[in-house]
């Protein structure tokens, strides 16, 4: 239906953005969160969840290519992935388009997500859906991390929504632990650990329960637009120090290899490495 609406995204209580609805596509109360599909404006269409932002068509590129390409050609010989949450596909979609990965898990607890992303955002995606190397389970990742077999995974990937409501228990300890125990000797984890700017206590407190598992944890960056409070941190957990140190032409030939380099419109071989050079604001909830 057509309105000439406006929606006001509730993850800060004093501090926000909002958004011109040109047409609502959905609004769905799921067994797990609301969640809201509009076509904007400004930003093509949009996803909520519970009155955030999750994804929008005008800059999904950004956070996708990051959270998926740096660890991909980091791991460099990454077989099999495992995806917590993403729902949306686009991550899923940029794990595929590594010519070296021969499977792909993904696990979204809401199988809501799923559908209204396939019926109102099928350009996320893409073919994603119908790889043969991609399987898409509706279930709880935490189940599934817990009962994964050990050395099962090369990398895990978690796409969720803030430590609050459904994605809270994807930030524990327990966890981290299981992640690292179901990946590879060489094995490594990402997730999104939130706007440090507003949300440093999500980044220092994430950082720190994946040092219980993990011998290396840092973080790096990336400038979403809608994520609004200046960077976005990606949070990094590896069993090999070494991942995280590569030089820029490392990475572009392993780009080059995997058939992602000139395909991007935000990662390339050098925000890839600069990323990891944190501002002094952000490094400074690393500290030991």
């Amino acid at each position: 239906m057509a309105t000439d609406a406006w929606v006001n995204e509730s993850l800060y209580p004093a501090w926000g953005q909002r958004f011109r609805i040109k047409r609502e596509l959905a609004r769905v109360q799921s067994r797990f969160q609301d969640i809201m599909v509009f076509e904007s404006d400004s930003h093509g269409r949009v996803m909520l969840l519970d009155g955030v932002v999750q994804i929008t068509e005008r800059d999904e590129f950004v956070y996708q290519e990051m959270i998926t390409h740096v660890p991909l050609l980091a791991h460099g010989e990454a077989r099999r992935v495992l995806i917590i949450g993403a729902g949306d596909g686009g991550v899923l979609r940029r794990v595929l388009q590594h010519t070296s990965v021969e499977r792909a898990v993904m696990v979204e607890i809401d199988g809501e997500v799923i559908r209204l992303a396939k019926e109102h955002m099928p350009g996320i995606a893409g073919d994603a859906w119908n790889d043969p190397r991609a399987e898409v389970i509706v279930g709880d990742g935490i189940d599934y991390v817990r009962t994964a077999p050990p050395d099962s995974f090369d990398v895990v990937i978690v796409d969720s929504t803030d430590p609050i409501g459904v994605g809270e228990v994807l930030f524990t300890e327990e966890f981290y632990a299981n992640a690292a125990r179901l990946l590879s000797a060489r094995g490594l984890i990402v997730n999104q650990c939130g706007v440090p700017f507003m949300q440093a206590e999500e980044l220092r407190e994430t950082h720190l329960r994946r040092a219980k598992s993990f011998p290396d944890t840092w973080a790096y960056v990336a400038a979403v637009p809608t994520y609004v409070g200046g960077y976005m941190t990606l949070g990094w957990g590896a069993k090999d120090p070494t991942l995280r140190r590569h030089d820029v032409a490392t990475i572009r030939a392993r780009a080059e290899a995997a058939g992602i380099l000139g395909t991007t419109r935000y990662w390339t071989p050098e925000v890839h490495v600069a990323a990891f050079h944190l501002p002094p604001y952000i490094a400074e909830h690393l500290a030991p």
